[in-house]
């Protein structure tokens, strides 16, 4: 038994043997080399706060409201109008035009004459009458009219042929255009000496001189469309207007003795010689034809 048991012995260790160099039978290595480590990203820390979100209807930008336009704007540059500066008055605005400012306030609609602003455009001549306006017609008269002859006369004696014949109709002589165009009769507004003539930039006018109180005489017919001290630098004024072509200014009373809407007759006085917004006593006049002014030395008579 010890023989054989020594050759499976054998055997055995024989087949341990094989076993280990067959080269499908390795036995498993184990890798033992440290692993690679990376050192951490490292980056700056945010300096920023996230803003939070906005919704979209916060983040829309504000709607600015339109600018509404001046009164009158679509009239700008038009024959008759005029585009208010700073500074202007509707007086100054109507006598720089040859208009009362009382018509200007009518033609613009102008409830408060005081209230116009610096760009505003205005109509400064009369608006063209409307062709589509129904003409006036006669009223006839309603019921019997009893005709009367007057006290102490006798009636005409009335024809048959009269009686039957028809009445011819009446008449009616058309009124005479008015003359606006005329040239007025002028005369002097105060007895004075000139102490300055006439610069159309600088004086706009005479300036006759004077003592306080003397009289102040229109220089023509007409009426009066001003008088008051709303206009910055004529003081005391009165200003007259004579037809469609020409006005007239008095400045630096001290007093005035007519009223708007009241109308003068040439050599009336309408004032009393003064200094108000002056230097000295005097009357500072102007003739303006169609707003502009004009040389009151050619229009007025020669002095005695």
């Amino acid at each position: 038994m010890k023989p054989f048991s020594l050759l499976i012995g054998a055997l055995s260790l024989l087949a341990l043997f094989t076993g280990c160099a067959s080269p499908d039978h390795r036995a498993p290595v184990e890798d033992r080399k440290p692993p690679t480590v990376r050192p951490p990203v490292l980056t700056a820390p945010s300096t920023t706060t996230a803003a939070p979100a906005v919704p979209a209807s916060a983040a829309a930008a504000p709607e600015v409201p339109a600018v509404k336009p001046p009164p009158g704007i679509e009239n700008l540059g038009k024959p008759g109008y005029y585009q208010v500066k700073p500074g202007d008055t509707l007086i100054r605005i109507g006598l720089d035009n040859g208009q009362p400012w009382r018509d200007l306030a009518r033609w613009n609609g102008l409830e408060n004459p005081n209230l116009i602003e610096a760009g505003q455009v205005l109509r400064v001549t009369p608006p063209a009458p409307d062709p589509g306006a129904p003409a006036a017609r006669p009223v006839a008269p309603s019921g019997r009219i009893e005709t009367r002859p007057l006290e102490g006369s006798k009636p005409p004696a009335i024809t048959a042929a009269a009686a039957s014949a028809p009445a011819a109709p009446a008449v009616v002589a058309p009124p005479a255009p008015a003359s606006s165009e005329d040239e007025p009769t002028w005369a002097w507004p105060a007895a004075g000496p000139v102490a300055a003539a006439f610069d159309d930039v600088k004086t706009k006018g005479l300036a006759i001189t004077g003592k306080a109180g003397d009289p102040v005489l229109a220089a023509a017919d007409g009426r009066v469309v001003y008088a008051g001290s709303s206009l910055r630098g004529y003081g005391n004024l009165v200003i007259i207007k004579h037809n469609a072509t020409y006005l007239t200014a008095y400045a630096h009373n001290q007093k005035l003795l007519v009223k708007e809407d009241q109308p003068v007759a040439r050599g009336q006085r309408i004032a009393e010689m003064g200094s108000t917004d002056a230097e000295r006593v005097q009357l500072h006049f102007e003739i303006r034809r169609m707003g502009k002014p004009v040389d009151p030395a050619r229009l007025l008579p020669p002095r005695p």
